[in-house]
């Protein structure tokens, strides 16, 4: 598949790179010729420099052979326009763009091929600010993933010293909750992934991912760790897009406070918010976070533009006393020096991102792709379609599915129920299978995919 990709920035460049490492056919435009020398010498991808929405650019960028345009410069004017010049001009067939702007998103019909021909949109800083508050209602979690319309969840935690189930082998987990069913996907453990047998201990600091039906997941949190106190006060440092959006989520739930640097700004949040305060001031100044009784603090979240303040502000936050750290972090280099010691969440609004295209980039029936510890791993689920007389896995138990390397079953969502992976569940047809992969090379991932494709050729 060739995929031109409008944007070389943070989304732009980690999505090169995830579908890079797959088989597909990776052009990049951008107007900033240093930024794609850095990516051509990392990635085996091509580069156009160029102004996106130009047809000329285009052109040379291969657009009339590319199967789907990615559209994620920073200009939502710019992804727009592109995607209609290489509809209207080049009769591009999918199309795909990043649009931040609510103003865009009033009206429903405004992205048809009536209108503006986009098929996909996205917007990063809604996506974010779900994931945060997955996480605020879920105290101890360090992610929260949601698929089959809500019904399953994948939930990572750490295990801490004195817990529940450290020492103790995996098996153990159903005897602690008879009544809920769960399985853990994956172990990560000093950075490795382990891929868990019964007989598997829990380690002091593994990272654990569990999958569950929604509504066992409290009961299954409580059987890995001591139940946490919910969260009741959160503090937001930075009033831009993502903090108002958050603030204005939660604030009927939580007591907020929202701290913003910009006067104007200050005020203009506080005109748009109903019960948030809004405080006017620097996120990094310790005499304003003692005024505010940041020891009292549940949950600081870090989510100004800035990956520098964000990460002094958590570290002065976490030492005065609060409870727990979520920090907004578009550098991965910054993630690995800062994760698991003082800050307890990193959010990677690229990687969020990349995620929801991954799903509709990837062949065959993959509903949901999520990356997991910050790329390492991924999460999927597919759909199984066809019949017992052209699918590899329809009739088959899962003990006996050839499934690549590095890949586990974690549930199966068919009709209304949540079947856990045991050895002797059958796939049926429409079946919702919800995978982990902790092998992400393109061999990998294409052998998942074709797993689950119905194919004409198979008897």
């Amino acid at each position: 598949m060739n995929i031109l990709i409008l944007g070389a920035g943070q989304v732009g460049g980690t999505l090169a790179e995830h579908l890079a490492s797959e088989a597909f056919d990776i052009t990049v435009v951008d107007i900033d010729g240093t930024r794609l020398e850095e990516l051509r010498r990392r990635l085996d991808i091509r580069t156009v420099q160029g102004h996106a929405a130009r047809p000329d650019v285009l052109r040379r960028a291969g657009i009339e052979d590319a199967d789907m345009l990615i559209a994620v410069t920073p200009y939502d004017e710019v992804n727009m326009v592109a995607c209609q010049v290489s509809y209207t001009m080049f009769q591009t067939e999918r199309k795909i763009a990043r649009i931040r702007e609510d103003a865009f998103h009033e009206r429903s019909s405004l992205f048809s091929s009536e209108h503006m021909p986009i098929d996909f949109v996205i917007n990063p800083e809604r996506v974010v600010t779900d994931q945060i508050k997955e996480l605020l209602q879920r105290p101890g979690a360090l992610q929260v993933l949601d698929f089959a319309s809500g019904r399953v969840k994948l939930v990572a935690m750490r295990a801490h010293e004195y817990g529940p189930l450290v020492g103790r082998q995996i098996r153990q987990l159903r005897r602690r909750i008879p009544n809920s069913d769960t399985r853990v996907a994956a172990i990560f453990r000093r950075d490795r992934a382990i891929l868990p047998e019964g007989d598997t201990t829990i380690e002091v600091d593994d990272e654990v991912f569990f999958i569950a039906a929604t509504e066992h997941i409290t009961d299954v949190m409580a059987a890995l760790r001591q139940v946490e106190r919910p969260y009741r006060r959160v503090l937001i440092a930075g009033g831009g897009r993502i903090g108002e959006y958050l603030a204005g989520a939660i604030e009927s739930n939580f007591s907020v406070k929202v701290i913003e640097q910009d006067e104007s700004r200050a005020h203009e949040l506080a005109e748009r918010l109903e019960s948030a305060v809004v405080i006017l001031g620097d996120a990094t100044d310790r005499e304003l976070l003692l005024q505010e009784n940041i020891e009292r603090v549940d949950v600081f979240c870090a989510l100004t533009n800035d990956d520098e303040l964000n990460i002094m502000s958590s570290l002065l936050a976490k030492r005065l006393g609060v409870r727990q750290v979520m920090t907004l972090i578009g550098k991965p280099a910054y993630v690995d020096l800062v994760v698991g010691r003082d800050i307890d969440i990193a959010i990677s609004p690229q990687l969020a991102t990349t995620g929801m295209i991954l799903a509709h980039v990837r062949r065959g029936d993959v509903t949901q792709v999520h990356t997991l510890r910050r790329g390492a791993a991924e999460a999927m689920e597919a759909v199984v379609h066809g019949g017992a007389k052209n699918s590899r896995v329809i009739g088959k138990r899962l003990d006996g599915l050839p499934l690549p390397g590095g890949t586990t079953i974690g549930a199966i969502a068919r009709g209304d129920k949540v079947l856990i992976a045991h050895d002797d569940v059958v796939i049926e047809p429409e079946d919702h299978v919800i995978l982990f992969l902790t092998d992400r090379r393109k061999r990998r991932i294409a052998e998942v995919g074709r797993l689950f494709q119905a194919d004409p050729s198979f008897i």
